[in-house]
Parts: structure tokens; sequence; C-alpha cells
């Protein structure tokens, strides 16, 4: 298994705010029970879902490099993904919703290297390499999905989050790795889950990036194509999950043909769900985005774009009028009667910025304490500042070095030393430096002497506010801790027995000959030691129904005893036993 680190430029282009989220695949980890569980997985997803899924999945595998019979080293895929411009990074388990859009944006898919537990082999909420890889993976080969994907993370990453949301991804992490670790007591389990339903079920105004993750869950996890009457499957939840893409297909579930209207549709992870959207084509997914966007704070702005920001309590921007920007954690804003914001604060480091880059020397250093300052037309004066020439700033008195006082159309008064102004491209001053300045609303002081130099932003308006900072490298991003982390198995003595059969049936099948003498001693020692194990008589059987008629019908009666003993499972043995008649589709 190829071990060195392939190069991908667009792997060396991420900031270091996402980097710190990517961990080694660790491929020495996955045991050959993993591997046996990815290869039952992909040959029953493979024989089936070259029916019904989207014409660009069985394609999609070879070109990004997915195998059916092993997990795929996250380097391979590098190597082929940057063939389509793509790129892959492993990481653990869930990842903020923001950093998980912003990796879209960079054309990187974000792949969970775990993988799912033999007993949740037909679905689980957690994350992992199955539902990343095989799910996700194979349709970015559709050029207008691909071109889809990257878009949707543009437009995710500045989505507004609350504290709810940050309080739901917790728990919901929690909850899969929970779920998806051994030996965890089913009463932490039902804690979680009573901790996800206690959430769910809080009545919260949806916030932006709750909205446009339930857009992203009804089109790329679990979005189907073409027409109600005869859908194709295209998310990768339903790509990866043999149980729910045979669900998803039945008349229990409801299809609905795909509008803004998903945005509104809550989803829950834990079930099978009741019904799903039906986009046309994928250029149609753009054309919803784009609709879902022009509702956002990053295109409206104004004053309910500053308030999502303020109520969600994390890093954001605003852009003025003028094209500076402001980033920080905004805490205050002052309206006028006609809704239009005259005044904000933010607490904390700040930094301005324009064009998403820092103005040189407005950084954090020189805005520790936060940021301040009032917006619109100065009172009586139809120009506002912004639009004034030279001339017009000369007759206005705005003279560096000169002593001013101001007055805005709400009321905020600005009395100081003028010292100097920064303009932006089009020549417009954007931002103007006052010293022994004094701010004041009604009997209100906003600023004082004491307070340091006074720098004052220029614009009449927010133009828009989104989540993050302008310019990413003005803060200390790299800080993300989560309150969970996966929970690795330590394996006991009668696993690392059983792993060794697998290992040695797996080696037995890459071999030039099979070799029926060592699978019979295998099956002897599965027998008697792991007598409810399933997956393995299913692979040996596999090797031999066709070689050795005594052992081959030793091993199938076993399987059909099984079937009885464990009727939880036996319809994935049925599965099993019917992908042998479907071996040219698969093989």
């Amino acid at each position: 298994m190829e071990s060195k680190i392939e190069t991908n430029e667009l792997l060396d282009q991420l900031p270091p705010h996402l980097k710190q989220y990517i961990k080694p695949q660790n491929y020495e980890q996955y045991t050959p029970i993993n591997q046996a569980v990815w290869r039952y997985v992909m040959r029953k997803n493979v024989d089936y879902l070259a029916k019904v899924a989207h014409e660009s999945y069985l394609g999609g595998l070879k070109k990004t490099g997915i195998s059916i019979n092993e997990i795929p080293s996250m380097y391979g895929m590098n190597r082929i993904l940057k063939e389509i411009g793509w790129a892959a990074v492993a990481v653990d388990g869930f990842i903020p919703p923001n950093a998980f859009m912003e990796f879209q944006a960079y054309k990187v898919l974000v792949i969970a290297s775990d993988i799912r537990q033999l007993e949740n082999i037909e679905y689980t909420p957690a994350p992992d390499i199955i539902h990343e890889g095989a799910g996700h993976a194979p349709i970015i080969a559709s050029p207008d999905y691909a071109e889809y994907l990257r878009r949707f993370g543009e437009v995710g990453a500045k989505a507004i989050s609350s504290e709810h949301d940050i309080d739901m991804y917790e728990a919901v992490r929690e909850l899969s790795i929970l779920k998806e670790a051994e030996g965890i007591s089913q009463e932490l389990i039902n804690a979680a889950e009573a901790r996800v339903e206690e959430l769910q079920n809080k009545k919260v105004k949806p916030s932006e990036i709750s909205l446009i993750r339930n857009l992203h869950w009804w089109t790329v996890e679990y979005g189907m194509v073409g027409t109600v009457e005869n859908p194709k499957i295209y998310g990768a939840g339903l790509l990866s999950s043999i149980g729910e893409s045979v669900w998803c297909m039945k008349d229990e579930v409801k299809k609905i043909p795909y509008s803004i209207d998903a945005a509104y549709q809550d989803f829950d992870i834990t079930k099978p769900q009741p019904q799903l959207y039906v986009t046309p084509d994928f250029a149609y997914l753009q054309e919803v985005l784009e609709e879902f966007a022009n509702t956002m704070a990053v295109r409206k702005g104004g004053w309910r774009g500053l308030k999502k920001l303020i109520k969600s309590k994390q890093l954001g921007t605003i852009e003025i009028s003028t094209g500076l920007q402001i980033s920080g954690h905004f805490s205050r804003m002052i309206k006028n009667d006609d809704n239009e914001v005259v005044y904000f604060e933010t607490e904390g480091e700040t930094a301005l910025s324009y064009r998403e880059k820092e103005v040189i020397g407005h950084g954090i250093l020189r805005h520790k304490k936060g940021f301040r300052s009032p917006l619109g037309k100065l009172k009586g004066i139809n120009l506002a500042i912004e639009n004034m020439g030279p001339r017009d700033l000369q007759a206005y008195n705005f003279y560096d070095g000169k002593q001013i006082a101001f007055e805005f159309e709400s009321g905020i008064t600005v009395q100081g030393l003028n010292v100097t102004g920064i303009r932006n491209l089009r020549g417009e001053l954007m931002l103007i430096q006052f010293t022994d300045c004094t701010v004041k609303y009604k009997n209100e002081v906003l600023f004082s002497p004491e307070m340091g130099d006074f720098d004052m932003a220029v614009g009449k308006e927010i133009v828009s506010a989104f989540a993050g900072a302008a310019d990413y490298h003005s803060f200390n991003l790299v800080t993300h801790t989560s309150s969970s982390e996966t929970i690795r198995p330590q394996l006991s003595k009668i696993e690392i027995e059983l792993n060794a059969l697998y290992k040695e049936v797996r080696t037995i099948r890459n071999s030039e000959e099979i070799d029926a003498t060592k699978l019979q001693q295998v099956f002897k020692t599965l027998k008697q030691n792991h007598q409810t194990d399933w997956l393995l008589p299913l692979e040996i059987y596999e090797l031999i129904e066709q070689t050795d008629s005594g052992f081959s019908e030793e091993v199938l009666r076993h399987l059909l005893n099984l079937k009885q003993q464990r009727p939880k499972v036996a319809h994935l043995i049925e599965g099993g036993l019917a992908l042998l008649e479907t071996k040219e589709i698969i093989n």
C-alpha cells in the first residue's frame, strides 16, 4: 500500500485554519475485518447502484481511484483526483460546518478516515471512509456536479451560525462517535441521543448555516436526480448505505421536486429519511443555490445581517459601501427609525480589510480592544463623505491636521483632530483617523480621547455580513479543540484471533491459487471460536463454491443456520450469496 504522501497543489494552498483539521490516514490501523466490511459494502453497492445511481457513479469510481476490494489510500486518491482538479484529506469525524464548506470551496474533499464497525455495516450516523470516499468522491467526476460542490462551499463558508448550531454540532459529533465505538454502554448512548433530541426540539429561529446545511443534506448527502417517477441516486448518504440505497427507491419514501423549500426541511441524522428531493439535473442545483444565496446576509447586508453576527457570538465580517471590511466579534449596533445601521461596535481583537486583504497598519495589534464607528450621511449635507471629492472635503473643512466637528443625520457627533485618511481603489475615503476625539450619541459618550486614536469607518451602509474573517491572515484561527474525539477500539484477544482469520482468507484470495486446505482450517477455527460471525464464512464460500462441492456445502449449511440464528443479519447473508451470481458486474 502507498505510504509516500503524493503532493497536490490544492492541499499546499489550504490556509492554516483548515490544515488544523487534517489528520493522517494511518492506513495500518485498518484491520482485516475493516477491509472485509469495505469490500462487502462496495460489492453490494456497485451491484445495486449500477441500476439506480446517476450515470457518472461507476465511471467516477475508476476516475477517483476507488477500489472495490480494499479501502483506498488517501495518497493514491490524491494522485488520481489531481487529474480532475480536486484533492482529498483525512479528518477525525465531524468538523465544524463552515470549515467543511470552506474545504469544498478549495476543491478538497473531506474524508473521515475511520470505517464503520461490522455491526453498523448498513448505515452509521458517523462520517466514515465508506460514506465520504465511496459516496462523495465518485460523483465529482461529473463536471457540473463538481462545480456545484465547489460553489456550495464558497457560499456555505460565509453562512452565519448561532450558539445553538455550535451546541448541535458538538452533540451530534459526540453521538456519532459513541454509536460507532465498541464497548460503549447503552446508558451513555441514550444520554447522547437525548441531548441531540433536546436540541432538535428546541424552538429557535433557523440560522443561515442551519438552512444551508439542510440544502447540503437534501442534495450532496441525500439527493436524487431525474424525475419524481424515475429518480437516480447521487447523494453520498444514499450511495454509501446498502440499506438506504434500497429503501429510498421504495414508494414509502416520498419524492419531492427539488426547490429552495428544502432549506426549511429539517432532518434526523439517526433515522432513514421519510422524504427525498429530486433535481431535474445538476445545473438546477446551482440555480437553487444562487436563489438561496440571495437571501443571505453576505448579499443583503443591513441591520439584519449585523444582528445575525451579534447573536452568533462568532468571528464575522461586515463590509460597508466603500468596500472597507471590519472583522471581529460584533457586540452592538444602533439603528435609526428607517432600520438603517448608524453605529456598530466590536469587542476584542478586530482587523480592517479591503478586498479580503488587511489594510496595512489596521490589524489586531492596533485594534486589540475592538472597533467602533458611526455610519451614514452627515446632517444637512446631501453628499455622503465617501462621495466627496477633494474640493468637497475642503468645503466641509475636512483638512488633515485640522480640528473638525460634524454631526450625522442620526444625531451622532464627532469632534477631534483630523489626522489623515485612507482611500479605496476608486479614490473614495474609506477610513479617517482622528486624535483627541470625542464621539457622542444623545447623552452617551461612545468614544473619548483617553481611549486613544479614533479610526472612523466611512460608509453609508452595510452591504454585506458574513461568517469568518475577511483576511484569514489577520487572526490566529488555529485554535480548534472539539469537546469529543473519535474513540479508537482496543481489540480483545478473541477479536485479534478473528482478525487473523480474516487476514488469512484475504491473503488466500489474493494468491494465484486457492488453498482449500488452509480455508478448511480457517473455517474449523471460525466455527469453534466465532460461531456468530457471518461475513468471513461468506468470503470463504465465495472462494470455494465452484471448486470443492463437499466443503462448499458445509459452509453454505453454516450460513443458512446463521440466517436462522441471527435474523437481523439474514438479509445481509442473503445479499452476499446473491452477489455470487453477479460477479461479472462487480469484479
